[in-house]
């Protein structure tokens, strides 16, 4: 399997809390998606873990063609795979 597998093609909003621990799905393969649930071991990926600065609503990337390194959105499921 080819990894990261593409888990939507939209994104997902979410709430945010500032001082909160996130931890993203980089794999693709998690049913929880935005966020990881351990589906990426013994694949050779593992989570983008970051810290919510402020509280908010993010969209978070579910395509996994983000160059935003939280896995925020930056429109990448636009472009043609």
């Amino acid at each position: 399997m080819e990894l990261p597998k593409r888990a939507g093609n939209a994104p997902v909003p979410v709430d945010l809390e500032a001082g909160k621990r996130y931890a993203y799905c980089s794999c693709g393969l998690s049913e929880s998606q935005p966020f990881c649930n351990g589906k990426h071991r013994g694949q050779g990926m593992a989570p983008t873990v970051f810290v919510a600065e402020e509280t908010k609503t993010a969209y978070m990337c579910t395509c996994k063609l983000t160059s935003n390194p939280n896995g925020f959105c930056d429109g990448s499921h636009k472009k043609p795979v």
